[in-house]
């Protein structure tokens, strides 16, 4: 059986977007992050400039949608954005920077990548400074703003597979499963397996279990 894709929860409204046309702004992208609190594996944020003649149904905070809806969401949201880009900060990053530098940095890679410079961005959460172009912050934005909502959509997806991944590489965490969170799981592979290289040794309880890492 294919993605239930029926029944997802009304879009995120457009009324900020509709806002920042009407004060002279065409392209306008949204920025949304995940990846903040897991214990392994890198912070992704995404951007996208969506169409403002055309819509993609559903599209709402990611953590209202099911694997499935998030998949056929992001699918439909990479078709018809003007154009979308991810920025990725890598968990030893994250221990350099800390996770709110990562995330930020996260946000401005995803910004600069897009194939077509935005006029102002509308970023979810609190204001994140040096973006390359005017922006506003929106607190529950991916609720709120349907660009950033599109956005959280993608960065969800986008991260989910990089785990997926990482749990072919580093079997025995259940990173595809957990996709890096502190479960019940995850948290006794560290103390048994110690951490291996996706883990980020500055959160705990991987600080503390660093000194028996895994020989990968």
């Amino acid at each position: 059986m294919g993605p239930q894709i029926n029944h997802r929860p009304p879009s995120a409204p457009r009324d900020i977007e509709l806002r920042l046309m009407q004060q002279g702004f065409r392209l306008i992208a949204g920025v949304d992050e995940v990846g903040r609190g897991p214990l392994a594996g890198p912070v992704v944020a995404a951007a996208v400039i969506m169409p403002h003649d055309c819509a993609v149904r559903g599209v709402t905070d990611s953590k209202a949608l099911t694997r499935d809806q998030r998949d056929v969401a992001a699918a439909e949201i990479q078709e018809i954005a003007v154009c979308w880009s991810v920025g990725v900060v890598s968990a030893a990053e994250i221990d350099a920077l800390n996770i709110l530098r990562a995330t930020h940095e996260a946000m401005r890679r995803a910004l600069a990548a897009l194939s077509q410079a935005p006029d102002f961005a509308v970023v979810d959460g609190l204001p994140v400074p040096g973006l390359p172009v005017p922006s506003e912050a929106v607190v529950k934005g991916d609720s709120l703003c349907y660009s950033v909502a599109a956005a959280s959509i993608l960065a969800k997806v986008h991260r989910d597979a990089l785990m997926v991944e990482l749990d072919g590489r580093y079997p025995g965490y259940g990173f595809a499963r957990n996709m890096g969170y502190a479960s019940a799981e995850h948290r006794e592979a560290i103390r048994t397996r110690g951490p291996c290289p996706e883990h980020r040794r500055s959160f705990e309880p991987v600080k503390s279990l660093a000194q028996c890492a895994f020989d990968f």
